[in-house]
């Protein structure tokens, strides 16, 4: 990390300045020199702590940028990261209200909720497997503070991976008898589908997803804990969302989730 204590704050507060005002702002990355990833993690951090400090809570992580391919053409090694805030979290079938989340754009995933701690920095497959609860389908409204949605990945994980809103569907159910690897799930918007996929697009399995992001957070003192809740990344590329717009996930074998946006 390059960059001082003071433009690291600075940055930190045009994103929730847009966040507060509802208008997007210039990309943050053009604040830096040398904008590296270290630094963008960073102002998340300030972000973070200063929410907390405001009575936000904590309810779990997301996983962003999960398909290989996605990170491939963002010129990243691995997935990126942000948090999960209760204020986040929405009803299945619930409205949003218009303007609520800025830039909306939509993402089919699967859901985890933990009820085991997993604080091994390597973990395994076996580690997860035994720290998993359940599973549910969920919708991520991905949301963006920077204005014509002009992300860098700097810029994306600075603005807190892009966390707007994410949407638990039914039934929660134990892994047992899902293969999440292969499951199937589709997209459809105002009754016509628009996207699908399987969960092997999510970093090859939403299970490897998962375990990445509790080996990085070991890494950086933040494991995750029993009843976090994880968003391990979508099923296909995002969708954008407009006012009016009734979405629904179907995944096969899981259950399903729906969400509108108000007009």
């Amino acid at each position: 990390m390059n960059s001082s204590l003071p433009e690291i704050e600075a940055a930190a507060i045009r994103l929730r300045v847009a966040e507060e005002t509802g208008k997007a702002c210039a990309p943050v990355r053009e604040m830096f020199a040398n904008p590296d990833l270290a630094t963008a993690y960073a102002i998340q951090a300030v972000n973070r702590e200063h929410w907390l400090k405001n009575g936000r809570r904590i309810v779990g992580r997301k996983v962003a940028l999960s398909a290989r391919a996605a990170q491939k053409a963002m010129g990243l090694s691995e997935p990126a990261w942000g948090t999960l805030y209760a204020d986040m979290l929405l009803g299945d079938g619930d409205e949003i209200p218009a303007g609520r989340i800025m830039q909306p754009r939509l993402e089919g995933e699967v859901a985890i909720v933990l009820e085991r701690d997993l604080t091994m920095e390597k973990p395994t497959l076996v580690d997860v497997l035994r720290a998993v609860g359940y599973a549910v389908p969920a919708i991520e409204v991905v949301g963006c503070r920077i204005a014509n949605l002009d992300t860098k990945p700097f810029d994306l994980l600075a603005d807190n991976a892009g966390g707007g809103a994410f949407v638990l569907g039914s039934p929660a159910r134990k892994l047992d008898g899902l293969d999440l690897r292969r499951l199937g799930m589709s997209m459809s918007v105002n009754g016509t589908q628009v996207a699908a996929g399987k969960g092997d697009m999510v970093y090859g399995n939403p299970l490897h997803a998962l375990a990445w992001l509790a080996g990085r957070l070991s890494m950086e003192e933040m494991p995750l804990e029993a009843g976090d809740v994880i968003m391990t990344g979508t099923f296909f590329a995002m969708l954008p969302a407009k006012p009016g717009d009734h979405v629904e996930i179907v995944a096969e074998g899981l259950g399903r989730c729906e969400v509108s946006f108000g007009a």
